[in-house]
């Protein structure tokens, strides 16, 4: 399969300058669907990796909890080619809260999409779907993620907490991915 060249995200000169200096630029954007009450963005940093390594850790599901913030235990219910059924806990000081997620992972395009799962226990969110988009970039891949959530608390006491996730996540994916790199690399 040839290199896949990234989606135009609408990057200014500046925020082009500073994606190529490792910095980890937010848009306002929410993903597709999400809603107008929702609360997120839309991260995209480069990771010095082959998209491959990066497609392959965001789809080890049960090690999602070595990068995502907060994460404290990850269960795969179903699983096939197609889609994942996944349930996550995440703790907030000393509560934890157990949601799940439908995982729908498209190996060609390097592209995974999630929602919660209707018809069962979400307990903090009302909301949560978004998408990681990778793509081949001159010194690795471009990752794109992408989350729309709202929870039962009011967003006062939320507010911000998304984006800073955006930025906490895709930097735990790239020290997750950039030193598995340089190991393989060591002889």
């Amino acid at each position: 399969m040839g290199a896949t060249t990234a989606p135009p995200l609408g990057l200014s000169d500046d925020q082009q300058r500073r994606l190529a200096a490792g910095e980890v630029i937010v848009l306002d954007a929410l993903p597709p669907g999400g809603s107008t009450s929702a609360r997120g963005g839309t991260g995209v940093a480069i990771v010095r990796a082959s998209p491959e390594r990066v497609w392959g850790v965001l789809v080890d599901y049960r090690g999602h909890s070595r990068f995502y913030p907060r994460v404290v235990a990850v269960e795969v219910l179903e699983a096939t080619e197609r889609h994942a059924l996944v349930r996550y806990e995440v703790g907030i000081g000393p509560l934890s809260f157990g949601f799940h997620m439908n995982k729908y992972p498209d190996p060609v395009r390097r592209r995974i999409e999630w929602q919660l799962a209707d018809g069962r226990a979400n307990s903090l969110f009302r909301e949560n779907s978004g998408y990681w988009q990778v793509d081949q970039r001159e010194g690795g891949s471009q990752v794109v993620y992408a989350i729309a959530v709202r929870t039962f608390l009011p967003a006062f006491a939320t507010f911000g907490t998304e984006r800073t996730s955006i930025v906490d996540t895709i930097n735990g994916l790239r020290t997750l991915v950039e030193q598995r790199t340089s190991r393989s690399r060591t002889p």
